[in-house]
């Protein structure tokens, strides 16, 4: 995001100024400031750019889970027990979409947790450091 400033202004930006920079733009000021919604405004104020194109759709697809990932972590972290419609609430986002994407991130174990669909509450759990003697013992 940091790069797309420079390479705008510089002589070969200025070659292809139009829509497909300013999209460009869109999205890495979005990225700068973590925000999710700036990212899904620029998706749509830019479809015809950003979503026609399979190669940029993928990249962008991926750019999309990652901020997601990283906005779901920073705000469960000083939890050990949050309501997953009030993550829902602060990311702005459906309960359905908040709920799937923290399984998936318990399942690939970008951090422990579970999560208590009868309460509808996500539980973290605390990190364990592994114990030596559990690995010289195996």
């Amino acid at each position: 995001a940091d790069d797309v400033a420079g390479l705008i202004s510089s002589k070969a930006g200025l070659l292809y100024m139009g829509v497909e920079l300013d999209a460009m733009k869109a999205v890495a000021d979005a990225h700068s400031k973590r925000s999710l919604k700036d990212f899904e405004v620029a998706l749509k104020a830019y479809q015809a750019q950003l979503e026609e194109d399979p190669i940029v759709h993928r990249h962008l697809s991926s750019l999309y889970d990652t901020l997601l990932e990283q906005n779901l972590c920073r705000l469960i972290e000083p939890f050990s027990r949050v309501e997953i419609l009030h993550i829902a609430e602060l990311i702005g986002l459906p309960v359905d979409t908040v709920e799937n994407k923290l399984s998936q991130m318990i399942l690939e174990r970008k951090f422990a947790g579970t999560l208590d669909q009868g309460a509808g509450c996500l539980i973290i759990f605390e990190d364990q450091k592994p114990d030596a003697i559990f690995s010289a013992t195996l």
